[in-house]
């Protein structure tokens, strides 16, 4: 998940995932740990930062899912509330509290840290954190060339210190190497070829 799609950072605290009833209600996929919380952020705004959402938690779909229901400020309609389904939900990170432990971190501070190998050599910059379901990946970006995403777990990514605005991969010996392709395997994308 790209923390931003604005100079600010933005974290992701929800989506609103449909609607809810006849009065403008919706339906809130919360991220939050506990997921009620997501309205004690205060206005929430849209993945540009533009629109706010001011939500109130006034009921729960799925506890196990952490799937809220809630209205929004203004909306007071089946309709409106239909048409911000698929909307995902932001705070500033500036209004997150700190982190009580100094090893924690939020996903969006990675945003912006240097990409070192372990041998000391800077690899890149880090410039988001994505996830498709099956864990976080960061998309590493160097000073030329093309980006590339390491997953996002402790055997690639051993050394996080935000505060010295680094990270440290450790990336096997063959990770930039381009396999090589079968002959079998070549001639049948080959022939698939239009």
């Amino acid at each position: 998940m790209p923390a931003s799609a604005t100079s600010q950072r933005l974290v992701l605290m929800g989506a609103i995932i449909g609607a809810h009833g006849v009065k403008g209600e919706v339906k809130v996929k919360s991220f939050t740990a506990q997921p009620a919380a997501i309205a004690e952020y205060g206005p929430l705004v849209d993945p540009k930062g533009k629109r706010r959402f001011d939500l109130s938690i006034i009921g729960t779909v799925d506890a196990a899912k952490a799937i809220l229901i809630a209205r929004i400020a203004g909306l007071a309609d089946r309709n409106a509330a239909e048409a911000l389904k698929g909307v995902e939900l932001f705070v500033e990170r500036e209004r997150l509290p700190a982190p009580d432990d100094p090893e924690e971190y939020y996903l969006a501070d990675l945003i912006g840290l240097g990409a070192f190998h372990g041998k000391g050599d800077r690899l890149g910059e880090i410039v988001s954190v994505d996830n498709y379901g099956a864990g976080d990946l960061l998309l590493v970006v160097p000073e030329s060339g093309e980006g590339f995403v390491v997953p996002f777990t402790k055997a690639f990514v051993p050394v996080v210190d935000v505060k010295a605005g680094r990270v440290v991969l450790d990336l096997p010996a063959d990770f930039f190497d381009v396999p090589e392709q079968d002959e079998a395997e070549a001639a049948e994308l080959q022939e698939a070829a239009p």
